[in-house]
């Protein structure tokens, strides 16, 4: 038997078996982390998941050479750094090229192809279900969102950009990552409805901002030093809003989005008590609801360029 007639027994297979794993009934499907870590063979070097949202991932991996099943999930993903070579094949579809920082793959629910990826890869992925997608949409008044196209390596330094922020932003405060998440899928979920989906959303501009009285009540909720819940989803449904539209609203008013006023609230606390107190870094660290005192002193330095005890010393 030739060669070439084996190869296109072979691709009649496998293209076989795509279209029956295609087929699946989505109560069938695994979830995007479940199958990740199958193809992966490994586990996420970092992970932040919320059932209200989606799930955030960071990978480094190993080549692959392996056929990704039907998901429930869409896939987002995004490269933070060098080019590596891969093939996808879908069907009779084939994409041979390179991952490069800027560019997003998008693997819609329910897409089956195989990849071939013939290095070492860092990648950034958002599992996003169709639930929250089909929120966004109708709270944006968009009705029924149009279905995710599927892309490769396609240059979109806008989403990429969002979606690379995730590796640096989770700061070990539980209520400042629970926040920056939240926020990060809204704005992920509404580009992607804007730019990849093929009945492009078009999202109108946010008119005005939060009254007086919203505004001092979302504000006071978010200097809480107890256990109040300051989600995105607390704070818009205490305002009367959509979360689409309290983040705008809040943005608005403020000039700063609900986590960024947050991550400021809490540096000017810390400043306060590292200038006027002499209680330990770690303590302070602790009392702000950091992880660890690394932890906090990392986001410190982010936002002030200095360590919070060199930044204690300069002051006093």
């Amino acid at each position: 038997m030739s060669k070439s007639l084996l190869r296109a027994i072979s691709q009649n297979q496998q293209d076989t078996s795509e279209a029956q794993q295609r087929d699946l009934p989505t109560g069938e499907r695994p979830h995007a982390d479940e199958e990740m870590t199958r193809v992966l063979k490994t586990a996420p070097l970092r992970m932040a998941s919320d059932p209200s949202s989606g799930v955030i991932t960071f990978w480094r991996h190993d080549p692959l050479h392996d056929v990704v099943k039907p998901m429930v999930d869409h896939v987002i993903m995004a490269f933070p750094s060098e080019p590596v070579r891969f093939e996808r094949r879908d069907g009779k579809a084939f994409v041979n090229g390179m991952t490069r920082p800027g560019t997003l793959t998008v693997i819609p629910a329910g897409s089956s192809s195989r990849w071939d990826i013939y290095q070492p890869l860092s990648v950034l992925q958002l599992y996003l279900p169709q639930a929250t997608l089909e929120r966004v949409a109708r709270e944006a008044g968009e009705g029924g969102p149009g279905d995710l196209v599927e892309r490769t390596a396609h240059p979109d330094p806008v989403t990429a950009r969002l979606l690379l922020s995730a590796a640096d932003a989770l700061e070990g405060s539980a209520a400042l990552d629970t926040l920056f998440r939240h926020q990060l899928t809204e704005l992920l979920a509404t580009r992607l409805l804007a730019a990849h989906a093929g009945a492009p959303a078009t999202f109108r501009p946010v008119m005005g901002g939060l009254s007086p009285k919203v505004l001092a009540r979302a504000i006071q909720r978010l200097r809480s030093d107890s256990d109040t819940d300051i989600s995105l989803a607390a704070l818009a449904a205490d305002a009367g809003l959509s979360r689409f539209h309290f983040c705008r609203a809040f943005k608005e008013s403020t000039g700063l989005s609900p986590h960024a006023w947050l991550r400021q609230h809490r540096l000017e606390q810390a400043m306060n008590m590292l200038r006027d107190t002499n209680v330990s870094v770690v303590s302070v660290a602790a009392a702000l609801g950091y992880s660890s005192q690394t932890a906090f002193a990392a986001a410190f330095r982010k936002l002030t360029g200095e360590t919070p005890s060199d930044w204690r010393r300069r002051v006093r």
